[in-house]
């Protein structure tokens, strides 16, 4: 069995592939490209290109919310989420979607109800939950998966 050498971890601001070796914590890593620390403690905002290298070239899970303006649950959840984050990472990578900006990103995961945060790694999905939830509970929902 081979040792990870490296992780690849996908830039927050410029959406630029870094590898990040194994024994050097991630959380004080900086983009190669941009300068730009790799992990903020926000969640990020994904779009089109973006999501795609998130969900497919970084070896962090994904932690994306599915929400929307005009929903009183996802407004509910959107400090929840952002605490999370502060929390999660560099474990976990915390993203939003905007249904209406994005809605063939709501499309691509079968998004029927908001919100709704979908945890994917290495490009698939390992859960999903539907609805507001305390910090206390989001942070306990991930960490059975991760």
């Amino acid at each position: 069995m081979t040792a990870v050498t490296a992780r690849q971890i996908v830039c927050p601001h410029c959406a630029a592939t870094n590898r990040v070796p194994a024994d050097k914590p991630a959380d004080k890593g900086k983009c190669g490209k941009c300068g730009q620390p790799l992990f903020t403690g926000h969640p990020l905002a994904l779009s089109g290109v973006v999501a795609r290298r998130h969900l497919e070239s970084s070896d962090i899970p994904l932690l994306i919310d599915f929400w929307a303006a005009w929903c009183g649950p996802c407004r509910t959840m959107a400090p929840v989420f952002e605490k999370a984050a502060a929390q999660l990472e560099p474990a976990v990578r915390l993203a939003k979607v905007d249904t209406e900006a994005e809605p063939a990103l709501a499309q691509q995961f079968h998004i029927t109800s908001i919100p709704t945060m979908v945890l994917v790694h290495r490009g698939q999905e390992i859960a999903r939950t539907s609805g507001a939830m305390p910090l206390g509970g989001l942070l306990q929902w991930v960490r059975q998966f991760v």
